[in-house]
């Protein structure tokens, strides 16, 4: 058995946790459905910057150039990632779509469409945006215009005059709005739950190095003490349409697990009056939205920035105990329920994605070294 563990995934996380294992001397294969490292980052949105500042989002070993600014474009984080790939000659088999993961002999046994690979662990790293998630509303078939998730979104220049409706309050959802409106665009946001939006940096530091500090705290008292400055930095979101969650973003990180608005112009324009913002949508009937409270408006398009999940139970369908009914996994970073098997990249950390997953690369790979040198395999 030429493989101590295969890893499912060429992204971030799962280059990590083979430049890790490559450290420690531990041989491994990695699996990537694509042609390329980094297919996600590929295909997101032209206009997509890092939210967390480039220092706390480093992979293990590997720095940023000091020549990227604080907040990596999407194209140098793919340069990062390639760059990454090629310093450590990682060993990634490209189209290698797994169809089933099993357990049989103390091994598992990864089929793709042409190979059945074996090794005694299995990493799974295949990040949380493998499927979209796409919302039921009543007539959507029906929307005259155009309508697309998120992930088909490149750039707003298609949409110049045109009245685009972005569906979500997310990070994309946010940024998203922000393209269409420099594009010539008129942008309007749908938001159906209340939220907490943050700003990208505080007085010149990065959110994600007080999030790191206060990391350790009890949710509830690092929202306290984070209260004054936020509404100080922020304002109060709730003239502009928007409703407050009535605790604060730490406790909907760990809570919740879902990130909040990290601000990176919205609020601005939002406040000028240049994009508008409209509760859940209700129903679509032909190019006009009705919204929840009874509001309605026509749209030319949709752009539903609903998410992503992880849909692991695609390969995972006989192991029902280490994912849940969303088929994401129910552990991160740690040996999971069965022996030699691991996620990584599936916490959502206050800490920021990337940095996590940095982590959890060294935790799983000391896990594997240590039952390495004990002679478990």
């Amino acid at each position: 058995m030429t493989n101590n563990t295969i890893i499912i995934g060429a992204g971030p996380a799962g280059m990590a946790v083979g430049a890790c294992l490559k450290r420690a001397g531990i041989p491994h294969l990695i699996l990537e459905q694509s042609d390329r490292v980094g297919a996600s980052w590929r295909r997101h949105y032209d206009r997509l910057h890092l939210h967390t500042d480039k220092k706390n989002s480093e992979l293990p070993f590997v720095s940023y150039p000091s020549s990227y600014p604080r907040f990596p474009s999407r194209d140098q984080v793919v340069k990062y990632l390639e760059e990454y790939a090629r310093q450590f000659d990682l060993d990634i088999r490209f189209n290698q779509q797994v169809q089933s993961v099993r357990r049989d002999d103390g091994s598992w046994l990864v089929q793709t469409r042409d190979t059945l690979h074996a090794s005694p662990n299995l990493v799974v790293a295949a990040g949380n945006v493998r499927q979209p998630r796409l919302p039921a509303w009543p007539g959507l078939d029906s929307f005259q215009g155009k309508a697309m998730h998120s992930s088909e979104y490149s750039n707003g220049s298609a949409f110049k005059g045109q009245q685009v409706l972005v569906v979500g309050f997310g990070n994309s959802g946010g940024e998203i709005a922000i393209d269409l409106y420099e594009h010539g665009a008129k942008p309007a946001i749908a938001v159906r739950s209340a939220v907490n939006v943050i700003p990208r940096e505080l007085a010149g530091i990065p959110i994600l190095s007080i999030g790191i500090l206060q990391n350790k705290m009890p949710a509830w008292l690092a929202d306290a003490m984070n209260a004054p400055i936020l509404r100080l930095a922020v304002g109060d979101i709730t003239r502009h349409g928007l409703r407050k969650l009535p605790y604060g973003p730490v406790t909907q990180i760990r809570q919740d697990h879902h990130i909040p608005l990290i601000d990176v112009g919205t609020l601005k324009l939002i406040r000028e009056g240049k994009i508008t913002v409209f509760p859940g949508v209700a129903e679509v009937a032909g190019n006009r939205v009705k919204f929840e409270g009874g509001k309605e408006a026509e749209f030319d398009a949709l752009i539903l920035a609903t998410g992503y999940r992880p849909c692991v139970n695609d390969f995972l369908q006989t192991l029902p105990d280490v994912i849940d009914q969303d088929g994401s996994p129910t552990s991160s970073g740690k040996e999971a329920q069965l022996p030699g098997l691991y996620f990584c990249g599936y916490y959502v950390s206050p800490t920021g994605m990337l940095r996590e997953i940095a982590i959890e690369a060294r935790q799983i790979s000391a896990a594997i070294a240590k039952k390495s040198e004990k002679g478990a395999y």
